[in-house]
């Protein structure tokens, strides 16, 4: 069955309404909904997974910043009534995912962090990208990926797009400055969620080490490395990754059911 996208209000979002507690994905910066479609897959047939799309291009210029994206995240969960989260992001949409559950952790029952920003992140930089120049963007793109190929010409030229739009890409410089004001170094050790870190070996963007200092830092995490893998194991090392949240989901769940009883 395919899945259509619901415009409620200020909200997009997908939901497949499957049985079971809300899967909440979270998109990264240059990323999209459609970087999940591995996980609806796996997930959909046990948990209501839902992808709300982070209106980065769609806030007033003022509110953009991750306090925005983050404020708008609450606004959703707030509007679906979901509770119980089981929260996961790439990149950015960790971030996100982490303010959040630092926020509302009476909403939060695990979280799932794949090469997330918060500590350290090598990425475009803090400068506009230089517009027009397709070899620049494509080469950027294809460090998301251990294998280029991964890297598609209908993905790149989408990234390309974006920061051709003078509007689009100033939104991009402005969100990733603010993600690299807000270091999360001081504020891990508030996390009460089980935590599960997915992380590539050979990830260029938040290398190997920010998933090992993430792991010391937050109180209850496990860190998993995937070997051939950059930075979005989720569609790179699908099978891998899920096996990884899978197996972490039944536990969190069955230590919940467990607390509960």
């Amino acid at each position: 069955m395919e899945l259509k996208m619901k415009k409620e209000g200020k909200f997009e979002y997908l939901e497949t309404g499957g049985p079971g507690e809300v899967l909440l994905l979270l998109h990264g910066l240059f990323g999209g909904l459609s970087n999940f479609g591995a996980q609806i897959e796996a997930f959909r047939g046990r948990y209501n997974v839902v992808l709300p799309t982070l209106p980065m291009f769609s806030l007033p210029l003022r509110k953009v910043s991750l306090a925005g994206l983050v404020d708008h995240v609450a606004d959703f969960v707030e509007y679906k009534q979901f509770t119980n989260l089981h929260l996961m992001g790439n990149s950015l949409g960790g971030h996100v995912g982490i303010l959040y559950a630092l926020d509302r952790p009476d909403r939060v029952a695990s979280i799932t962090l794949a090469g997330s920003s918060g500590l350290f992140e090598s990425a475009m930089g803090n400068s506009f990208p230089p517009r027009g120049n397709y070899e620049f963007i494509k080469n950027k793109v294809e460090t998301t990926f251990y294998d280029p190929a991964t890297s598609t010409k209908a993905l790149v030229d989408e990234v390309y797009d974006t920061v051709n739009d003078r509007n689009k890409g100033l939104r991009i410089v402005m969100t990733a400055k603010s993600a690299v004001r807000h270091n999360l170094a001081h504020k891990l050790h508030d996390i009460v969620a089980p935590t599960l870190l997915v992380w590539g070996k050979q990830d260029a963007i938040t290398p190997p080490f920010v998933g090992e200092q993430f792991e010391e830092l937050i109180p209850d995490a496990e860190l998993h490395f995937i070997d051939e893998c950059a930075h979005a194991p989720m569609m790179e090392r699908p099978r891998e990754f899920n096996r990884l949240l899978g197996n972490f989901l039944e536990r969190v769940s069955s230590s919940s059911v467990a607390r509960r009883a």
